[in-house]
């Protein structure tokens, strides 16, 4: 199976003392990779450095073989991302917005814009600008810009943040449909465990800027009753909280 992700002993740490530590990881094509972890455990940091917004002080990232800090376009030539917050100008419509992301693919026409417009349920509001959007129509926007080039890998921070029930479970078929229709790839961070357990196929815990464990779910949900119990299992087990912080 090919490896699509591959990081080695990536190191990145603030002077508050957050950040990520020596994490290894290998995600392969096909996976729909959750990493799971609180609010500051690292998973933001993580990924500014696997799409090159940060530079590590130690380790390195290589993205379809290709090294992020060596060979950045060839690195990122196949990838869409969506890391924090969904950015769009305000003065332009959904549709006008997606035009100009566009422009940096040759492939991408005006039909294309319509159908991820569709696939996110965005098409409807295809003429009105994001500054009268929701938070949750923002994401849609942004997951429609970050799908627009027909990436293989796509790299998604906090996706789910902003969305009602509706937008989630729309959120989730859009995921599974891009992996299983067009092979497509996903490397989606959440601190929302039960969307987790129902997003993805693998799952790596990250705790204090450290990875504490890589599983598949149907392994998990095997010894587990739920992905809630496993994660507090492994934060246990590594000596980071006691069993009454959860």
């Amino acid at each position: 199976m090919e490896k699509i992700i591959e990081i080695k002993n990536l190191t990145k740490l603030y002077e508050n003392g957050r950040g990520v530590k020596d994490i290894s990881l290998d995600i392969f094509q096909g996976d729909i990779f959750g990493f799971l972890g609180p609010n500051g455990a690292g998973k933001t940091t993580a990924m500014k450095l696997m799409t090159g917004l940060i530079r590590p002080e130690f380790g390195d990232v290589k993205l379809f073989g290709y090294s992020v800090t060596a060979e950045y376009e060839k690195a990122m030539a196949k990838v869409g991302c969506l890391i924090e917050i969904a950015e769009a100008y305000a003065y332009l419509s959904a549709f006008e917005n997606l035009k100009q992301s566009a422009r940096f693919y040759p492939d991408v026409d005006e039909q294309r814009i319509d159908e991820v417009l569709e696939l996110t349920g965005m098409l409807k509001y295809k003429r009105e600008k994001p500054k009268k959007f929701s938070l949750g129509m923002k994401q849609r926007l942004g997951l429609a810009a970050a799908i627009l080039s027909r990436p293989k890998l796509v790299i998604l921070d906090e996706p789910l943040n902003g969305l009602d029930v509706e937008g989630m479970i729309d959120m989730r078929k859009l995921i599974h449909y891009l992996a299983e229709q067009e092979q497509t790839t996903f490397f989606i961070s959440s601190h929302l465990i039960h969307d987790v357990e129902l997003t993805c196929n693998r799952i790596g815990v990250i705790y204090n800027g450290q990875i504490l464990n890589v599983e598949s779910t149907q392994t998990i949900l095997r010894n587990y009753a739920t992905l809630e119990n496993y994660f507090v299992s492994e934060v246990e087990r590594n000596g980071r909280v006691s069993g009454s912080s959860c």
